[in-house]
């Protein structure tokens, strides 16, 4: 979800701060900002009836045909899998990533611009020498703050992971995250021992949360 979501929020970002006419700067950035409010459980529907049936026709396809011999894109092929999964919490996360490094790049004073363009560098190269090597350290921020919120997410991965307990190579292929399987056998969990694991799965999630904060 890092992998997707970082560039695409950086990339937002930078053309929201430094390259997009004022007209279309805020009413960008107020879509950007509604889609943060969407619930959890319409982008998971979503992306079952939607994404996901999209994902297995064609980029799924392509992946296994061509990169098949990859184990990450091993057959068979789910269209309820972990990359699927991994998309719907990119698609997430990257309201607050683009917001958080929005912001970020707000704060970079105009004079380091200003002295790039007094050295004779193009707009491009302004952003990149100027703007992005001083905010760096706070688009890292972002990204862990994009991660706090994609490691607890359950009900969307919950509807498009396809929750099997297997360990798979393939990213093609069902899995769980602690989340999602503490979601989808509570309900069931009749026993001490099940509700034994389910508690220690909680106390994993809570860790890794906490040493990642």
């Amino acid at each position: 979800a890092l992998l997707i979501a970082v560039p695409l929020s950086v990339g937002t970002a930078i053309f929201l701060t430094d390259l997009a006419p004022m007209w279309m700067r805020q009413p960008l950035t107020s879509v950007i900002e509604m889609l943060a409010a969407v619930p959890s459980v319409i982008w998971g529907l979503w992306g079952l009836f939607v994404m996901t049936p999209w994902l297995q026709s064609y980029p799924y396809t392509w992946l296994n045909t061509y990169l098949g011999k990859i184990p990450l894109f091993g057959a068979p092929i789910s269209a309820c899998c972990i990359m699927s999964a991994g998309i719907i919490v990119a698609i997430m996360i990257l309201p607050i990533v683009t917001s958080v490094s929005r912001e970020i790049l707000r704060s970079v004073p105009d004079l380091q611009r200003e002295a790039a363009y007094g050295l004779g560098a193009t707009r491009w190269e302004v952003t990149r020498i100027a703007v992005l090597s001083y905010a760096r350290r706070g688009l890292m921020g972002a990204a862990v703050l994009g991660l706090g919120r994609a490691l607890g997410e359950t009900m969307a991965v919950t509807m498009v992971i396809g929750n099997s307990p297997k360990i798979q190579a393939s990213l093609l292929q069902p899995g769980w995250t602690l989340a999602s399987s503490i979601a989808s056998q509570f309900g069931e969990a009749s026993s001490d021992l099940s509700r034994s694991a389910l508690f220690e799965l909680g106390l994993v999630l809570v860790g890794v949360t906490i040493l990642v904060n």
